[in-house]
């Protein structure tokens, strides 16, 4: 029954400052029990993505790179998984929002990019990010087969299910959300519970866990809601961070309750795959 540990933190301006912090809270993590550890998305910024500037390229880390060979030597230093997300520089003018996973060995398991791309006021994505063309996957770690999706791409049920598919037990979700100040009065408890539910929904229909990490503070005008949550393969969530407190969040995860779960709501067994061949159209007939 492995324990997983979520870092839900505030962002410093410097890269250095947020990688050493929670280098911290993942030996904290460790310390603590923890075997498979996720970081929120882009762990190593602010949300640049607020305002469109060039500048902000500089940021980009290549990957694999330094940062994922110091995650490299901390994972076979504590013996466990870790799940980080960040902004890849992969050529000159091309980047991605992007994952890793480390295997409690230290040896690096693969990357993931961010397929789903958002533009909205105060999330300015698709001038930084170029979609991922890695395809859904799972990785198979020491304790356990694991899923990693980005943010935006949780709202998608395909996401989950392609992800789910591949062969993962839980989903990770590395995440920067929050609210803007002229929506929040109006929309704000709207907003959060449609994020909340559409990702327990996942867990639900793929009968998986689902971790769902967010980050915490003031940036600019966006206020990000934390909220960190695991919601078990019933949709119950089973362990829940605060809005605003810089936390770790952990929930032991049962892999022998899952395989049970999947044999009596055999979800996979009763998909009729061949009517569904209208998915990939964007849109009617």
């Amino acid at each position: 029954m492995p324990k997983v540990a979520l870092i839900q933190l505030s962002a410093d301006e410097s890269p250095a400052v947020n990688k050493a912090r929670t280098e911290d809270a993942i030996r904290q993590a460790a310390a603590n029990g923890a075997q498979i550890i996720c970081t929120q998305e882009l762990f190593t910024t602010q949300y640049f993505c607020r305002m469109e500037d060039c500048e902000f390229f500089d940021l980009a880390d290549p990957l694999p790179g330094p940062l994922t060979e110091a995650h490299q030597s901390l994972a076979a230093e504590l013996g466990v998984v870790i799940v980080a997300s960040g902004f890849e520089k992969r050529a000159t003018g091309l980047y991605h929002n992007t994952a890793w996973v480390i295997d409690a060995d230290g040896s690096f398991l693969g990357l993931y990019r961010k397929m789903h791309i958002p533009q909205d006021p105060g999330f300015e994505e698709k001038f930084y990010f170029t979609p991922g063309d890695l395809g859904y996957k799972a990785f198979k770690t020491k304790f356990g087969t694991i899923g990693v999706l980005i943010c935006w791409d949780q709202w998608y049920p395909e996401a989950a299910r392609l992800t789910a598919l591949e062969g993962a037990e839980i989903l990770f979700y590395p995440t920067a959300i929050g609210w803007l100040p002229e929506e929040k009065p109006l929309l704000g408890e709207a907003q959060h519970c449609a994020w909340e539910t559409v990702q327990r929904g996942h867990a639900v229909a793929n009968g998986c866990y689902v971790c769902a990490i967010n980050r915490v503070g003031t940036e600019g005008n966006s206020e990000f809601w934390g909220q960190t949550f695991i919601s078990d393969f019933y949709g119950q969530i089973i362990a829940k961070a605060p809005v605003s407190e810089e936390t770790i969040l952990y929930a032991n995860i049962d892999l022998k309750a899952l395989e049970d779960h999947r044999r009596i709501w055999p979800f996979f067994r009763d998909r009729r795959i061949e009517t569904y061949g209208g998915i990939t159209r964007r849109w009617g007939h």
